[in-house]
């Protein structure tokens, strides 16, 4: 890149300086706020909604989300318009977006029409900018935090010679669709990885650290065979207890006030198998009238119903659930760790493994029955080492993945800085 030369004061706090051939007008001399009502015709329309992958179709027919009784009140929005939510900007994931299909959005939102000599998609480009530097949310106003339209209309905001604009986004439409494609690359390498270190885990918990032994049929596909000396029994059998979470009763709230005693719910569960923290936490009160159950330390949490069912988390220290949940505290024959990784793989597969006849669930009693391997406890303590081998070994390829992609996307923002403020020329683009 070449740095612009021969540069002009805006009086702009974040873009004190543009080139000499720029311009400084108010966005309302470049755009049109027209607001085009559907009425009746709303039927006819796509339903488009502002969000953090830009404006998008909405599926109606799925029935996911909420919408409005009617569409009627929803503007009607053309492509190469940006359109912008200038009202609760501080909690809104995204303030800007850049539309590309006819249809119909919330007339909540503001649509602005690039007049003659305007690219919208520059100007999409320099407002999501302002977006991200939080430079608009400055400007906002209000217990709800919103920027008068009429306000907004008078603000300056650069203006390059059109060919400028179209060679700014012909160059950051390339680098982005390359980033993008790089970004999802690696994001595959780490899924890539996941499955890998799975597998080898799954390996190491069924077939042990030795494949020159004799092995012998488990009785349970999942498993295949094992090794002949492993014990195939119940998990009944190597567990000291299995209990099922509760949920305080009467005035809920009470019992969670100042709590500071895990609760755990379904939706603390992550894939680092361990529950360290919950969202939600109960009082002394809820433990001294027996509400929650206790959980001794070092069980394994299996979730019994719902989308999640299967998935398992280790507690390091005393802790309750809810009902979703069932805790096991395995025997001197079972180190906690070996048995949070097989539980995890049964957890996985349970619709497999289990005979539901209608919506599944993995109570105390099915729990119980689950077929259990039991290696000797040296075996398991090998096993473990090599399962926190391959999960360092993964995790550190996967932060260096995360930290290019990081850094992609620093050179994005900074790119896209650049161009949009004219602090560099645009680059000559290498067309393939």
């Amino acid at each position: 890149m070449i740095k612009a030369t021969n540069l002009i004061q805006t009086g702009i706090a974040w873009i004190p300086e543009i080139p000499s051939d720029w311009e400084l007008k108010r966005i309302k001399l470049l755009f049109d706020f027209n607001k085009n009502i559907v009425g009746k015709t709303s039927a006819d329309y796509d339903v488009l909604s502002l969000t953090t992958k830009g404006v998008i179709k909405r599926d109606i027919e799925s029935g996911m989300g909420k919408f409005p009784a009617s569409f009627d009140g929803y503007q009607i929005v053309k492509p190469n318009s940006i359109m912008l939510c200038l009202f609760d900007m501080d909690v809104t994931p995204r303030v800007v977006g850049h539309v590309d299909d006819n249809g119909i959005i919330s007339a909540a939102y503001t649509n602005i029409i690039p007049k003659k000599g305007i690219h919208s998609k520059y100007y999409y480009y320099y407002f999501l900018l302002q977006d991200k530097n939080k430079s608009l949310l400055a400007l906002g106003t209000g217990i709800r935090i919103t920027l008068n339209k009429d306000f907004f209309g008078t603000l300056k905001i650069p203006v390059p010679p059109l060919f400028v604009q179209n060679s700014i986004v012909a160059y950051l439409d390339k680098k982005n669709n390359e980033i993008d494609e790089f970004i999802k690359c690696k994001l595959r390498l780490i899924e890539n990885l996941k499955e890998l270190k799975n597998q080898i885990i799954e390996k190491l918990i069924t077939k042990g650290l030795n494949s020159s032994i004799e092995f012998k049929n488990s009785g349970l596909k999942l498993f295949g065979d094992v090794p002949n000396h492993w014990q195939v029994k119940r998990l009944r059998y190597v567990s000291k207890k299995v209990k099922t979470g509760t949920t305080p009763s009467g005035k809920v709230t009470d019992y969670f006030e100042n709590g500071y005693y895990n609760w755990f719910t379904p939706g603390d569960f992550n894939e680092d198998y361990l529950l360290l923290d919950s969202e939600r936490k109960v009082n002394a009160k809820a433990l001294k009238d027996k509400e929650v159950s206790i959980f001794h330390s070092n069980s394994v949490l299996i979730i019994g119903i719902g989308g999640t069912i299967g998935k398992v988390g280790l507690i390091t220290s005393e802790a309750s659930s809810n009902q979703q949940i069932n805790a096991i505290t395995f025997s001197k024959e079972i180190l906690p760790v070996y048995g949070l990784h097989l539980l995890g793989l049964i957890g996985r597969n349970l619709i497999n493994i289990l005979d539901f006849t209608t919506l599944p669930i993995l109570n105390q009693g099915a729990t119980k029955d689950l077929l259990f391997l039991a290696p000797p406890i040296d075996e398991q303590t090998k096993i473990i080492e090599e399962i926190n081998n391959i999960s360092d070994s993964t995790r550190q390829s996967i932060s260096k993945i995360e930290q290019e992609i990081a850094s992609i996307k620093e050179f994005r923002e900074a790119i896209i800085t650049d161009l949009v403020t004219g602090k560099r020329s645009v680059p000559q683009l290498q067309m393939s």
